[in-house]
């Protein structure tokens, strides 16, 4: 299955801390594609599959179809792949993918990434009410997801890049900032994001159409492969 990632990836880019700006000396390398299988596999019985682990460490792709579906549902995590500012490499089929990037886009972005806040919010404080230990990384990218949130619904695009916002976010992380206040400026996040979502130009709904056409493009460029 590596095959599928060596000579079938369109498109490597870096996310976590480095893309954010939150890195360190020992930050990890993750990595994440999109690989496109030839076509003619998926007319086995056996289907190729839709994401892999690895080869490296830290390293995750998926299949373009399955980036597709998933970034079509304003998952967090497949969008930001399309606005890492740390690309190792595209295909042609890897450039139409970013250039088609903002038909992802849809309301449903204040859903998902306040929903994956909130989430992460009710954990740590969980965690807090039972063992008194706080997940300070947690909590960071709890705050990291509120601002990414609302500022995708006011610009139209996702925010990956907080190194502006460097010295805040690694003092949460580093617990350098009480829980109480942590909590504070969630709430106070989770509000701008509701005023952001009632004020948002983005449409009701993603262009599936597009996203329909950029598919068939790479399937049919697939069966040269």
């Amino acid at each position: 299955m590596t095959e599928l990632i060596e000579k079938h990836t369109i498109l490597a880019v870096v996310v976590g801390s480095r893309a954010y700006g939150l890195d360190g000396p020992e930050s990890d390398y993750d990595r994440r594609g999109v690989y496109a299988a030839p076509t003619r596999d998926f007319w086995r019985l056996d289907k190729p599959p839709t994401h892999l682990d690895g080869p490296a460490e830290e390293q995750f792709s998926w299949e373009v179809e399955r980036f597709c579906t998933l970034a079509l549902q304003a998952n967090p995590t497949v969008l930001e792949v399309l606005w890492s500012p740390l690309i190792e490499s595209s295909t042609v089929d890897g450039e139409e993918l970013l250039a088609a990037r903002t038909a992802f886009l849809s309301r449903r972005v204040a859903e998902t990434y306040g929903n994956y806040a909130r989430d992460q919010l009710d954990k740590v404080a969980s965690r807090r009410a039972r063992t008194g230990e706080i997940n300070h990384k947690q909590a960071m990218h709890m705050i990291r997801l509120l601002m990414a949130g609302a500022h995708v619904l006011r610009t139209g695009e996702i925010l990956v890049d907080v190194r502006h916002l460097r010295d805040r976010l690694l003092a949460v992380r580093q617990g350098s900032v009480a829980w109480d206040d942590v909590a504070a400026w969630a709430a106070e996040l989770l509000a701008d994001l509701g005023t952001a979502a009632a004020g948002t130009r983005l449409p009701e709904h993603p262009d599936r159409d597009l996203v329909d056409r950029l598919l068939a493009g790479v399937r049919e460029r697939g069966l040269s492969r």
